[in-house]
């Protein structure tokens, strides 16, 4: 059990680090916004994704969620990277590339599968884009990407706080590519890592435009797959559905695109009128 929490102790101290990010981002974007939202949206949008954090983790925490990388761990010894020796640096960027390639992969499929984008269709319902839109997720969406991260130990054969060190980096990201600034060379260093130069685009409304540059760390995936676009978005957000607090955020996993439609098909349409 001490070895335990020596070993989740790297990822503690990331964690805290991504928090830090987080609020040295929002007080960036808050003095030199890249793009002016109005104050109504920009304030909906953080109270409604900080609260919506804070019920996830409480629901998560309740279920244990977390404790099943210790069990996946117990099944991992047949894995893809195990032979290799625990403290070996190979072996961490070989998991890391690995990883970074399966939550791409993740990203996409719930994009594709209407089961999974019922839930992730929640972190696309900000009219807003700022660092916040970083916590913003269904917590069933946050849960099945649990069990998949577990897939991931047992088949990649590596040390869950490995993939939780892992988790942290990708937070430090996930809220720095949400995050509503600019900078000198962005467009330029968007051609390694995610910027929020690129991922601007995956928040479009416009659902050919959004269904692009799913890379969470790097950029290499979205060039090798051809899912990269470079674009500004005119519009943010989801151009049906809507949320404006963390329960409705909650019920918009119920409610999809194909059930609004077959709503306004069933309206009666008026007469039309000869010119």
């Amino acid at each position: 059990m001490q070895n335990d929490a020596i070993d989740m102790l790297p990822s503690q101290i990331l964690f805290g680090l991504a928090i830090l990010a987080f609020i040295a981002l929002v007080v960036m974007e808050h003095l030199k916004p890249y793009r002016r939202f109005t104050e109504k949206i920009d304030k909906e949008s953080f109270v409604t994704n900080t609260t919506t954090f804070l019920f996830n983790n409480i629901i998560l925490t309740v279920l244990r969620a977390t404790s099943l990388f210790i069990v996946a761990q117990q099944f991992s010894s047949h894995g893809l990277l195990s032979e290799m020796g625990g403290n070996n640096p190979v072996k961490w960027i070989f998991a890391f590339l690995l990883y970074d390639l399966a939550i791409y992969a993740w990203h996409v499929a719930s994009h594709k599968y209407e089961f999974l984008w019922r839930f992730h269709k929640v972190h696309h319902s900000d009219k807003s884009f700022n660092t916040s839109t970083g916590f913003r997720f269904h917590v069933i969406d946050l849960f099945l990407e649990i069990l998949y991260k577990c897939a991931f130990v047992v088949l990649i054969g590596v040390d869950a706080y490995l993939v939780l060190v892992m988790e942290s980096v990708q937070l430090f990201f996930i809220f720095f590519h949400h995050s509503n600034i600019t900078f000198e060379n962005e467009k330029q260093l968007s051609n390694y890592i995610i910027t929020p130069y690129l991922h601007r685009t995956h928040h479009s409304t416009l659902r050919s435009e959004h269904d692009s540059n799913y890379g969470i760390v790097l950029a290499f995936w979205d060039k090798l797959f051809d899912t990269r676009k470079e674009l500004i978005p005119e519009k943010i957000g989801l151009d049906i559905l809507e949320a404006e607090n963390f329960l409705q955020l909650f019920f918009l996993a119920f409610i999809t695109e194909r059930n609004i439609r077959k709503l306004f098909q069933m309206i009666p349409k008026g007469r039309k009128t000869s010119g």
